[in-house]
């Protein structure tokens, strides 16, 4: 079969590579894809918003699936369209997708159905989240409502942060209309870990739990980016607290969705984060998380499409999917001065000394390809990612490994893995 995934970044990458391992495709196209994702698939030049183009480009070539990766598009109601057209989706409804692309919803329905999360207030009032902030603890939340590319959530210390943050979203339009209504709740403190899970609105199953670094810095300083690395397993996640997470925050919120007719069908991320009072959930996304994506669909054994299907279908419960017990980790190149402003178009050398090793991947994030070469393109650039016996041995082989791979400017942090 021909499947088309939509994305390109090294979410998608990892996605299409994993895809291409199935004994049931004939051929992958990605759509807008990247440089990497162009040695396992035909790229099309269609954006990732461009649903009638995807239609077209389906009906076209006989595409039989379409995998919907970033939030945008399903946001934006694309699994809906391509449903209308009587295309096969992988990914949720534009009506579920909202778990993700409105935060007051979700912490409403977290509310609203005892899923444990921060306390919090809504405002779509300037001048009203002003005032509420006068009287607070710090540090507190501030949070966009909307889509933010990740770099909606701002900590602060005290009130003067916090009212910058509040001027900067509703006033400045930091974040456009993300920003028109904003989430301010408390701030928690513990390790944060990320579970991804399959689930086909009856049954949920999660994926290898993961960590990741959001800050630019080392030593989680610096301003907040779409993730500078990951790693799997979670060294903070034992058997008692996933049975403690399946019975308090995953069945209850697929519950949740289905009693408000938003039944979810697709990959739900949960964002937890382990206090002393137990985990608590911090976001969900409606989709794979990126960069926890490069770390745990490497220890899949189990055919990705296989599972698809029985999403799409509602046979979920009919899978034993398998995973590898090996430790992944993936460290981000990225391009000088990311998550602000960078340069593009530099040529990277030196990934052909890695290539077809063993336990060793370079998920394409942000490049081009020109003839034969690859050009900066983004701002996260490359993730290097290995597998290893354990934790340790994961990242010195991805240590070792980026010490090979050079472009102007490119910078990444030293202590991933090191949660």
């Amino acid at each position: 079969m021909k499947v088309l995934v939509v994305g390109s970044g090294g979410r998608e990458h990892a996605i299409v590579w994993k895809l291409s391992q199935s004994q049931r495709i004939d051929k992958i196209y990605c759509a807008p894809g990247n440089g990497g994702i162009s040695e396992y698939a035909e790229c099309l030049p269609i954006g990732v918003l461009d649903t009638e183009g995807i239609i077209k480009a389906c009906k076209d070539k006989n595409i039989e699936l379409v995998v919907v990766a970033p939030d945008d598009p399903l946001a934006n109601g694309m699994v809906n369209e391509l449903e209308r057209a009587g295309i096969r989706a992988f990914g949720p409804t534009q009506e579920a997708a909202l778990i993700e692309s409105s935060k007051s919803f979700s912490k409403n329905l977290m509310k609203k159905y005892n899923i444990p999360t921060a306390e919090f207030e809504i405002f779509d009032d300037m001048n009203t989240a002003l005032n509420y902030i006068e009287n607070q603890k710090y540090p507190l939340v501030v949070k966009a409502d909307g889509l933010a590319l990740g770099k909606g959530v701002i900590i602060c210390e005290n009130k003067d942060e916090a009212q910058n943050a509040i001027i900067n979203i509703m006033d400045q339009k930091q974040f456009g209309e993300a920003g028109n209504t904003i989430v301010i709740e408390e701030f928690l403190t513990g390790p944060e870990i990320s579970i991804l899970a399959f689930t086909d609105g009856n049954t949920i199953v999660p994926m290898v739990s993961s960590q990741d670094h959001k800050r630019a810095l080392d030593g989680d300083k610096g301003l907040n980016t779409g993730g500078m690395g990951a790693f799997s397993p979670s060294q903070f996640y034992t058997e008692d607290m996933a049975e403690f997470c399946m019975d308090n925050i995953f069945l209850p919120t697929i519950d949740a969705m289905n009693k408000e007719g938003r039944s979810f069908k697709g990959v739900l991320y949960f964002g937890l984060i382990i206090t002393q009072a137990g985990p608590k959930v911090l976001e969900y996304n409606a989709r794979f998380g990126d960069p926890e994506t490069q770390v745990v669909l490497p220890r899949l054994n189990s055919d990705l499409l296989d599972i698809m299907d029985a999403v799409i279908d509602g046979q979920l419960h009919k899978l034993n999917i398998q995973w590898d017990d090996s430790a992944c980790i993936c460290v981000i190149m990225a391009s000088g001065g990311y998550p602000q402003d960078y340069q593009k178009g530099f040529r990277i050398t030196g990934l052909e000394t890695i290539k077809d090793k063993e336990g060793i991947f370079v998920f394409h994030a942000g490049t081009k390809k020109v003839g034969n070469e690859y050009y900066t393109n983004g701002g996260r650039v490359l993730g290097i990612t290995t597998m290893g016996e354990n934790l340790n041995e994961a990242r010195d082989k991805a240590y070792k490994q980026i010490s090979a791979i050079h472009f102007d400017g490119a910078y990444y942090r030293s202590d991933i893995g090191k949660k």
